[in-house]
């Protein structure tokens, strides 16, 4: 008994008639942690490294565009034949071209002119794809199945080859590049933004919002409009980027921003002539081309895998 009392409880009598003893085994003592000492583990959304540096780059892209001077002091147009061809030093941080002008400064110039042409080339694409794409997911079968036969004819074109066609006939230019960049675009927004409107229109919020007598307008306007746009923002948030390079592409073939302009397409072009003795004509606007576009790209994925509560 004695043995079997110290691993397990026990219950026994005393040879005693009047005397009974209860024995029970010793169980380890577990006390509580105090609530107040507890401390919950927080998740903490960390950004990544390269995240970070690709916001401080666009930033520094952003501030270029708006206020160039701000970065560089020189004028992007000033030319000195004795400079010609000079290779980066102190003086001259990225080297002169051809003409003696500093690289870098055609270089800080060239942002805004690229910049534009992502932003407004994305703006037109956007709009044009809206306007299609709502009229033919709330418009009829027939008039739905018209509009995207057309432009299912317009998505077998390459991006860059559709605005090469439309440059052929409306002539080359800066604004004309935009234009074509932007219309270029427009077939995909408008498959994307139809696909949107399709799924928001049989909703229930939609449904009883007509049931409730609301004119057509107000419904499109307040319902369908914002959610079938909403995810399509995202996505053109990334194709930012994509215009940005087709838009130094058309520079680079000459149907941009024509030469002197610091355009970094255009300063491709011309670099291209002197590759074997300045290379660093080609590497400056070409390294800012990339990690423009890479940068841009990165933010709008994360923009879009939060979007999707991936990243809580």
């Amino acid at each position: 008994m004695t043995d079997l009392a110290a691993s397990r409880s026990t219950l026994y009598l005393s040879p005693g008639p009047s005397e009974a003893k209860v024995e029970t085994a010793a169980a380890p003592l577990v006390v509580p942690r105090p609530q107040s000492l507890a401390r919950p583990k927080r998740r903490v959304a960390g950004l990544r490294p390269g995240l970070i540096l690709a916001g401080l780059f666009v930033a520094l892209l952003a501030l270029a565009a708006i206020a160039p001077g701000w970065l560089v002091s020189g004028d992007p147009f000033e030319a000195s034949a004795r400079d010609a061809f000079l290779a980066p030093s102190a003086q001259h941080w990225l080297g002169t071209d051809e003409n003696g002008r500093d690289v870098l400064t055609r270089l800080v110039h060239g942002v805004r002119p690229s910049m534009l042409m992502g932003l407004a080339a994305t703006v037109i694409g956007l709009g044009g794809g809206v306007a299609i794409g709502l009229t033919a997911g709330l418009g009829r079968r027939f008039f739905d199945g018209l509009l995207m036969r057309f432009v299912d004819v317009l998505l077998a074109f390459p991006d860059l080859l559709l605005a090469l066609v439309i440059i052929t006939f409306w002539g080359q230019g800066l604004l004309n590049a935009v234009v074509a960049v932007g219309v270029a675009s427009i077939p995909r927004y408008a498959r994307l933004v139809r696909s949107q409107t399709t799924k928001v229109r049989g909703a229930t919020y939609v449904e009883a919002a007509v049931t409730l007598g609301i004119r057509r307008s107000t419904v499109i306007w307040r319902h369908v409009l914002p959610n079938a746009i909403k995810p399509v923002l995202i996505l053109a948030t990334i194709g930012v980027g994509g215009k940005i390079a087709a838009g130094a592409s058309l520079s680079f073939l000459g149907f941009g921003a024509p030469p002197p302009a610091p355009e970094w397409g255009a300063m491709l072009a011309v670099g291209r002539n002197f590759l074997a003795n300045a290379p660093w004509l080609v590497a400056a606007p070409a390294l800012a081309i990339t990690l423009t576009v890479i940068s841009v790209t990165a933010l709008g994925r994360e923009l879009m895998r939060r979007s999707e509560g991936a990243g809580g």
